[in-house]
């Protein structure tokens, strides 16, 4: 793949799509060509699978039902849209990725993780990311930066020993692996947060 690919994940309101939104700015301000997209979702077909999984009515939805779907929304967004922009040598940005599914399915509602990695693998085929950065916010203050979690929503309507479980899941991750994660504590402004990530971006190669 010619182009770059960088991940932003994080737990429940830790600033992701500011984030993102600060980038793009910065991106386009300096005349950078970029994709930036997010999952579950990013195409019509992914999309469609992400109103499945995320809604609240969905309460009798089997565990592995809901890893599947996000490994069949991720083919889909990968080979229709993530792909096609890295061959052609753009910089593609996606807010939230495998390591979402890892901390989410994997280690919050208790998936086999060997069964995640290879459903994750499967659905990026030779995709490689190579950078993450993961927004360091501990679920409790990310949902009291966003007022609360959003009922509508299946995932961000689950406990809070849940979402505990999920930020131990990222941490775990970053742990593992530091050469591609990059861990940014967001206690500053969120314009501090972004000056941290764009260093990580320079520092990485991306830009």
């Amino acid at each position: 793949m010619k182009g770059k690919f960088v991940t932003i994940e994080g737990c429940e309101g830790v600033g992701k799509s500011t984030q993102l939104r600060l980038i793009r700015e910065e991106f386009a301000a300096a005349g950078r060509e970029a994709v930036f997209t997010r999952e579950p979702g990013g195409t019509p077909i992914a999309e469609q699978i992400r109103s499945i999984i995320l809604d609240a009515g969905n309460s009798e939805m089997d565990g592995l039902t809901e890893l599947l779907l996000y490994a069949a929304a991720r083919r889909q967004h990968t080979e229709e849209k993530i792909r096609r922009a890295l061959e052609e040598g753009k910089t593609v940005f996606c807010d939230r990725y495998v390591d979402s599914t890892l901390a989410y399915q994997g280690y919050a509602r208790g998936m086999s993780k060997e069964v995640v990695r290879r459903l994750n693998a499967l659905a990026m085929g030779d995709v490689k990311i190579d950078l993450t950065i993961f927004i360091d916010v501990p679920p409790e203050q990310g949902f009291l930066r966003k007022g609360g979690a959003d009922r509508s929503d299946r995932l961000e309507a689950e406990t809070e020993d849940f979402h505990r479980l999920v930020y131990e899941g990222f941490c775990a991750i970053a742990d593992e692996e530091p050469q591609r994660v990059a861990r940014v504590r967001a206690t500053g402004t969120k314009y501090e947060t972004h000056e941290a990530i764009m260093k990580i971006l320079r520092e990485r190669g991306i830009i």
